[in-house]
């Protein structure tokens, strides 16, 4: 009993640091605003995390393993190239609908301290690309794909989805949409970014 309660705190812990993380980035949040979110006492706060640099790591690994291991998952599949841009792009932007906080905590975190990165690295479900690029020169070279670098086709991929979610307000405001407006935006271009990327480098 006291294992899941033990749990049950450091999960109000990690949902009330990551809303005022996302509200306020790493600069601007204070322990005790997070440990009155969590409805805790700022000792027990220290208890289960002893610095605020150490419940941003955790909350940011959170949020990058939810993600990381769906996207790793695409890319080392047995599909196509033209498969796995449209599973890419479907997963991925089903994916942020659902956790809208993530584009922009993410490149906060990298902004803010781009060798974090380096320790996400180590974990398996980290997104390998090397399938990926094997896949495109092999398409290439049998003639089904226009001469491109796997990497630039990797980041054209990345850029193309990501984007639209880290600028939600520019965008909405560009578009004059509304957040119904936007959602079936974003809907659309699950269809949208995956042909606009494969007609641009099919051969046929």
């Amino acid at each position: 009993m006291a294992k899941k309660k033990d749990e049950n705190t450091e999960a109000k812990i990690l949902e009330a640091a990551k809303q005022v993380f996302q509200a306020k980035g790493m600069a601007g949040a204070r322990m005790q605003e997070i440990a009155d979110k969590a409805g805790i006492n700022k000792a027990m706060l220290h208890y289960y995390f002893r610095s605020k640099q150490l419940l941003f790591e955790a909350v940011f690994s959170n949020a990058f393993s939810l993600l990381a291991p769906q996207l790793n998952a695409v890319l080392n599949d047995d599909s196509t190239i033209e498969e796995k841009i449209k599973n890419f792009t479907a997963n991925y932007i089903s994916f942020i609908v659902d956790h809208p906080y993530i584009p922009n905590f993410i490149i906060q975190e990298l902004n803010r301290n781009p060798d974090f990165i380096l320790k996400l690295k180590d974990n398996p479900s980290f997104p390998n690309i090397e399938k990926f690029k094997k896949q495109v020169d092999e398409e290439i070279e049998n003639g089904s794909l226009k001469p491109i670098s796997a990497e630039q086709l990797f980041i054209n991929i990345m850029a193309l989805n990501v984007f639209p979610f880290v600028a939600k307000p520019l965008i909405m405001a560009l578009t004059n949409t509304d957040d119904e407006d936007y959602k079936q935006l974003m809907e659309d271009r699950k269809s949208e970014v995956a042909n606009f990327i494969i007609n641009s480098i099919k051969t046929t």
